[in-house]
């Protein structure tokens, strides 16, 4: 991400680490809460500390550093991500092996660890010592978009940043992109990134589910019989897991959205007892089907 664009997204936080490395006052742990733009932030963090023609503590984005670094090739800065659901006590040991080593082309390294609350509690427990006292010159950056998900002993010895997302930015990409005005809206507050919104931006079954979800929360607060045989239609619009997890989220946003209205709360409760159902294992289809019933 350009230096700019990250700029646009976050702007008040660019300027805090822009400050901080010109006070050369980088501290070697963060956990960064919130997804958007987090990553880019890491990455332009990591760029500052290696890039050789940097413009004042701003890198360059060009030169072979920089590049290698965008394109997660840079030998002294170790990307970690989950493997499925979970980042394994031996990815993170074999990783703590490297923190008390000088990097292969300076004397820093820097270490992202993405998803970290999916971090197993021995694999959290094997960073807490190197992130007290590290050993040389590392940076290490976790990121989380479910701070409360990861350890306290973690949060606690880390300097937490939150990253808010920029909601009315993000609207008016989405809008640029071609979507309407309260398609955009309901996107924008449904996804935690931009990467996630431009994706489903493009994902024609995804805004066809969007059209239909509104349709079904309609009848479901005038019509429960219609809203039953609506079911079918969100069904065959949400076959992977992920899909379906996210129907329940939109469905409990375009409920939100009207809130004075009477049975909204019941109908919000009911909602929060299918999804539960639903994480239980119960059918999509008999999940819904009895939050049309009740």
């Amino acid at each position: 991400m350009k230096i700019e664009e990250l700029r646009q997204l976050q702007a008040g936080l660019f300027q805090r680490f822009v400050t901080i490395l010109e006070q050369g006052r980088l501290a070697h742990a963060y956990l960064f809460s919130g997804d958007f733009a987090s990553y880019d932030m890491a990455i332009f963090l990591s760029q500052s500390l290696f890039c050789g023609e940097k413009v004042g503590v701003l890198p360059c984005q060009n030169c072979r550093t920089c590049r290698l670094i965008e394109a997660d090739e840079f030998s002294d800065v170790t990307l970690l991500a989950p493997q499925g659901n979970i980042i394994k006590t031996e990815t993170v040991r074999e990783l703590v092996k490297n923190f008390s080593q000088s990097g292969f082309e300076s004397s820093k390294q820097v270490f992202i660890i993405r998803d970290a609350e999916k971090m197993h509690a021995n694999a959290a427990n094997s960073l807490l010592k190197v992130i007290e006292e590290p050993q040389s010159d590392i940076h290490i950056f976790l990121l989380t978009n479910q701070e409360e998900a990861v350890l306290p002993t973690i949060k606690s010895r880390t300097q937490i940043i939150g990253f808010p997302k920029n909601l009315s930015l993000l609207e008016r990409l989405l809008e640029e992109e071609g979507l309407l005005k309260n398609q955009a809206n309901l996107l924008a507050r449904l996804v935690s990134s931009q990467e996630e919104a431009l994706k489903l931006a493009e994902n024609k079954n995804f805004l066809e589910l969007m059209g239909q979800a509104r349709k079904f929360i309609d009848l479901l607060l005038t019509d429960s019989n219609r809203a039953y045989l609506q079911v079918g239609s969100l069904l065959s619009l949400a076959v992977e897991k992920a899909e379906q997890g996210r129907l329940f989220d939109l469905l409990g946003l375009l409920l939100a959205e009207r809130m004075l209205e009477p049975q909204v709360i019941e109908k919000m409760d009911n909602l929060l007892r299918a999804k539960e159902m639903w994480q239980a294992n119960v059918s999509l289809q008999n999940s819904l089907e009895y939050l049309t019933l009740k």
